[in-house]
């Protein structure tokens, strides 16, 4: 293909993403070419499926998180940049790599919490749950894809009936968004997104409730729990936890200063 065919290319597909609403559509355009490998069957579809609001790494089927490539499926949530503000926190509440740490991941979905710390942690070992099958099996490739299937398992079910070993570090990013709330979602989520990944029932805070005894007997005495939270979320999810006999010990932001993680020790 020529460069000048490659350019009207991406000029058109650029116009017809802009129609549909979609931001920086130049660049998105571009992206998609680049994907398709030039093919102009690809490409075109890959544009009709971005027009359709469907997001790029759904498209490209992998998403970066925390620098590692990890390989989405349907029952997967879109792992995005806000949940690597869990990660720095723990690095802050843990410093020296050469711990030997057990680590939890509650909704562990495409694995991206447990890897990223895993990567971080070369003597952690840890667990991920999810009551999505296709999301453990997504979780598993990714540990293989990675080296780090002999220190990540992986286990689907429901983690309230989970025997597990106590952890130093408890991970969670669990549902929050309240029910009726979803379909107002950017159409990127609401449509592509996995419903069970997004819903927090009728307040959003259903799973905490849930998660919230779990994390108090799967927490080690000197461990932390480090749990991501949704916009003005922080005092009643504080106030789950604390009647768990958890304690709050801090709150992070997120990179739109959003309170975005919350870091629990237990209180006694």
């Amino acid at each position: 293909m020529s460069d000048a065919a490659g350019l009207d290319m991406t000029s058109e597909a650029a116009r017809a993403l802009k129609r549909a609403g979609i931001d920086s559509p130049s660049r998105e355009a571009r992206l998609l070419l680049d994907l398709a490998g030039g093919d102009p069957v690809r490409f075109a579809g890959y544009v009709r499926r971005r027009a359709d609001h469907e997001p790029y790494s759904r498209i490209r089927c992998k998403r970066e998180f925390w620098s590692l490539d990890l390989e989405l499926s349907p029952e997967t949530l879109d792992p995005r940049p806000d949940s690597e503000t869990l990660i720095d926190a723990a690095l802050d509440c843990f410093p020296g790599r050469n711990r030997d740490l057990r680590v939890i991941d509650f909704g562990t979905g495409s694995g991206a919490l447990l890897l990223a710390l895993l990567t971080e942690f070369p003597k952690a070992t840890g667990t991920g749950i999810d009551i999505l099958p296709g999301a453990v099996e997504t979780a598993r490739k990714n540990a293989a894809s990675l080296g780090l299937s002999a220190r990540a398992e992986f286990v689907a079910g429901d983690w309230s009936k989970k025997n597990l070993k106590p952890a130093d570090v408890v991970l969670a990013n669990p549902p929050y968004i309240p029910s009726g709330e979803i379909d107002s979602l950017q159409p990127e989520v609401a449509r592509f997104d996995p419903r069970a990944a997004l819903d927090g029932g009728v307040d959003g805070l259903a799973c905490y409730r849930a998660l919230a005894p779990v994390i108090r007997r799967s927490l080690k005495r000197g461990g932390a729990a480090f749990l991501e939270l949704g916009q003005g979320q922080t005092r009643p999810v504080a106030a789950i936890m604390e009647q768990a006999g958890l304690k709050l010990v801090e709150t992070r932001q997120d990179l739109a200063r959003i309170e975005r993680c919350l870091v629990f020790r237990q209180a006694n």
